[in-house]
């Protein structure tokens, strides 16, 4: 029997790629969690049975266990000591059982990832998952390519090696490294200020090794433009005209700082009258053609000139890898290997109708070899592999491939050579200058014509001659400080400091960007926001390594090590995270350092806001704070109460609560079919009832009894016996969905309808109603709640042009003629939740016959 052989690449396209070119297109695919390609083939020189399939990136990511999830009973600093675990970074898809499927039979696996520092963890995580890692006598291969062309898919096939174990560590050292620093600084930095400032958007103030020093370069230069003092100057231009060329003369001095020492200088040129040609020289010079294109300056470019943020460059890159269309576009070097084919590639850009005339030209004159580069021991440079179109790709795709190509194509271009002519003069004792170009051989500016040498004409001047000045100009202006850092700019910065790598500096600037700590400007500058300065200058003022691009660029190097085997990956991670735990512990006890600059940036939360509802306990009106999160501010008690975090929130008819006197709110979900619900602000975050085992605004996953901030019991969820606004009250019938109630919507005239108060089960009432309200009358079939509803008299159903009618939802036929389910399972009395059965209302038993009546633990109701 023929040995089955796993394959398994990084994404579907190519599994597909690889299946196509070693099967000659001859596979059958079936649908899994990722499709599988199967075929007959030669493995090693036998027959062999393949099955090609692919993961959907990183199989695992890292996370605490659940014990330290909680914020609130978890603290930061024992994060640094957490154990950490890997689980599923997509449950949903299910990725793990489909390669443990796939591996059943298989005595050989060959991993097909990207061959980058992440492609060489995933690999590791797919031989976990397909139980290759056990001494079975299976075999596991390491397949490493640049592209996935025919020719580079076979010649990978040819040469398989093993997974390199130490880059998988290197990868799982910076995880864990990142995980327990980030998390440990972000979740102290947030509970801190998080509804301490009104205009301060807190939810998240994310501390990151790589993205605080990303960030604290757009501060550096914000503080220096903010700094910035400018000063006059004066520069002298004489003017001269001479066979019929006007020229403009630049002075020796550049400019000076003094308005009389330039006048005393003017005036010698003016009494002085001639300008003497001191010294003509002629120089060939060349503009070096560039060397091959790497990921950094691929971003460099794409910001500066096509205007894309780097993460949609990564984006558009990737998808024209696993297209066919580019080299795998994640790599740090731009040296050529001597073996690279650049005639092949040539030949398959002849036929674009772009760049193919240029392409053959190089043929047909010979092209040169591309400057000698940094081989940084990854991959080739970024190099298109086929020809295309902008019809097939789309504009901004096309874009980038378009410089791709022109940089490829320039790189086999010939230098661009000119002629520098400098003639010098004198006049009055002060010297000057002119400069002229002539482009002699355009070389590979022709292809990329951004890049071509600016030419300027200078007629033919004879030394010792003197031309008569026409005139001479005092230029007046004022230093200006730097502008902004472009992405460009930032991306360089990053690169020299050793911030990220190739694979990761395009994450780091898009979280900055996302987190509000900076803005992307015109010319895709990078401006900081008041949240974005601030933290940069708390840091500086309590530990500057925090935000100082060198404790990172450590970190780099020692990963490094371990990516070659030369340091261990336990005692890096261990040393490393001793030194951030030291600085965390000072870090916290200076925390007020970086709060008077919060201070002096926002506003306290008493001049925030605007007066909306009493509170319960002075009758002093609050504050609603509407930025996130949004809440109520007692100015008098000097207490927050967080409200949901989605909807608007307003006054519900200065009606107060029973239990603690605190007016009530009203707050209406986003969304044409959003609920409509009133809370007590006291209750929603200090539930006084035990039993409640759902809060409103909860994960759907996790421990709900914990509340975060905009979680809470709104009175849809209240069991306060006789409160008109509770569950009790405003509950009519169990939801067909789920164990919850479906309650009446108190404002939601003229288009009544219930609503759950657990799921988004939504019921239609009769529409145009004066009025619907509940009774407190049971139906003696169902034991749902009676509701009174008063017809408007021109469209009233009711005999004799009746309008008012009582009835139970359910088993009234008239009413339940006119109720209408919009989301959920067919509404019926005879469904499966008859009679109350299960749990009801806000996790109380339902109130059948014969149920006894629950006793809240922590009150008695006899005084309402």
């Amino acid at each position: 029997m023929a040995p089955k052989v796993l394959m398994v690449a990084e994404k579907p396209s190519i599994a597909l790629s690889i299946a196509s070119v070693l099967s000659g297109a001859q596979i059958s695919t079936r649908r899994a969690s990722t499709e599988v390609h199967e075929f007959d083939g030669m493995f090693l020189g036998s027959r062999a049975h393949y099955r090609v399939t692919s993961v959907i990136g990183h199989v695992f990511s890292v996370d605490f266990p659940a014990a330290f999830q909680d914020w609130a009973n978890t603290n930061p600093s024992d994060l640094f000591q957490a154990p950490i675990l890997k689980k599923e970074s997509n449950p949903k898809a299910h990725i793990c059982r489909h390669l443990s499927q796939e591996a059943r039979g298989c005595s050989h696996l060959v991993l097909w990832l990207d061959c980058d520092r992440e492609g060489e963890n995933i690999c590791f995580e797919v031989i976990e998952c397909t139980g290759f890692h056990t001494n079975d006598g299976r075999r596991i291969y390491r397949a490493r390519f640049s592209s996935v062309t025919e020719k580079d898919i076979l010649k990978a096939m040819s040469s398989l090696v093993e997974p390199n174990r130490d880059e998988a560590l290197a990868v799982d050292a910076r995880q864990e490294i990142d995980l327990k620093v980030g998390v440990a600084f972000t979740r102290f930095q947030t509970s801190y200020f998080n509804g301490k400032y009104g205009n301060l958007d807190a939810r998240v103030i994310s501390y990151g090794p790589c993205q605080t020093p990303t960030l604290g370069f757009c501060v550096d230069r914000y503080l220096q433009i903010a700094m910035f003092k400018p000063e006059k100057f004066w520069m002298l231009h004489p003017y001269i005209m001479y066979k019929g060329y006007e020229l403009k003369l630049e002075w020796e001095r550049g400019r000076l700082f003094d308005a009389d020492v330039a006048a005393m200088f003017r005036n010698r040129l003016m009494e002085d009258g001639t300008m003497r040609v001191v010294r003509v020289s002629e120089k060939l010079e060349s503009k070096g053609r560039p060397s091959g294109l790497n990921t950094v300056n691929l971003l460099k470019v794409a910001s500066s000139a096509l205007g894309f943020g780097p993460q949609l460059t990564m984006q558009l890159a990737e998808r024209l890898y696993t297209q066919g269309f580019v080299s795998y576009p994640r790599t740090e070097s731009t040296a050529y290997p001597s073996s690279f084919d650049f005639k092949g590639t040539l030949v398959a850009l002849v036929h674009n109708p772009a760049f193919g005339g240029y392409a053959q030209k190089l043929l047909t004159e010979s092209y040169n070899k591309p400057r000698a580069g940094t081989d940084a021991g990854d991959h080739p440079p970024i190099t298109p592999m086929r020809s295309a179109s902008e019809d097939s790709l789309g504009n901004d795709a096309w874009k980038l491939y378009q410089y791709i190509c022109q940089h490829f194509l320039g790189t086999l271009s010939p230098d661009c050579k000119y002629r520098r002519i400098n003639v010098e003069f004198e006049s009055g004792g002060e010297q000057f200058q002119c400069i002229g170009q002539l482009v002699t051989v355009k070389g590979f500016t022709s292809i990329m014509p951004w890049l071509a040498v600016s030419e300027k004409n200078l007629p033919d001047f004879a030394e010792g001659e003197k031309i008569e000045i026409s005139k001479v100009d005092l230029d007046e202006g004022n230093t200006s400080p730097p502008d902004y850092l472009n992405e460009s700019e930032l991306i360089s910065l990053m690169e020299k400091h050793g911030i990220g790598t190739d694979a990761s500096i395009s994450v780091h600037i898009n979280n900055i960007c996302e987190r509000n700590y900076v803005q992307v400007q015109a010319g895709r500058r990078l401006v900081p926001t008041p949240l974005g300065i601030s933290l940069i200058r708390g840091y500086q003022c309590i530990d500057s390594d925090l935000c100082l691009p060198d404790i990172r660029s450590f970190i780099e190097h020692q990963i490094t090590l371990v990516a070659k085997g030369q340091a261990d990956h336990s005692m890096v991670v261990q040393h490393v995270l001793d030194q951030f735990r030291r600085k965390f512990s000072y870090f916290v006890k200076q925390i007020e350092n970086m709060d008077a600059l919060f201070e002096a940036q926002f506003s306290p939360l008493s001049d925030s806001g605007r007066l909306l509802s009493k509170c319960g306990k002075c009758l002093r009106y609050m504050k609603y704070i509407s930025t996130q999160p949004p809440r109520l501010y007692c100015g008098t008690c000097e207490e927050v109460y967080y409200v949901p975090q989605k909807g608007t929130v307003k006054l519900y008819k200065e009606l107060t609560c029973p239990l603690d006197n605190f007016e009530l709110l009203l707050c209406i979900m986003p969304g044409p079919e959003g609920k409509s619900f009133p809370l007590c602000p006291y209750c929603y975050n200090c539930p006084p009832f035990e039993g409640i085992d759902t809060f409103f605004g909860a994960p759907k996953t996790g421990d709900s009894s914990k509340l975060g901030k905009g979680v809470g019991m709104p009175c849809f969820l209240c069991p306060h016996p006789t409160c008109p606004h509770s569950v009790i009250a405003q509950g009519v019938c169990a939801c067909p969905e789920c164990s919850g109630t479906l309650v009446l919507d108190p404002v939601s005239a003229p288009k009544w309808r219930l609503y759950c108060n657990m799921c988004n089960c939504l019921v239609s009432l009769p529409e145009g109603a004066h009025r619907i309200s509940t009774t407190q009358d049971k139906c003696p079939e169902c034991d749902s709640t009676i509701i009174e509803v008063d017809f408007n008299k021109k469209t009233t159903p009711l005999k004799d042009g009746a309008t008012l009618h009582k009835g139970c939802i359910l088993c009234d036929e008239l009413l339940h003629s006119l109720v209408e389910m919009k989301h959920g399972r067919s509404f019926s009395r005879h469904g499966r939740r008859g009679r109350g059965r299960g749990k009801g209302r806000g996790g109380y038993r339902g109130r059948g016959r014969g149920n006894n009546k629950q006793q809240d633990p922590k009150m008695s109701f006899r005084d309402f």
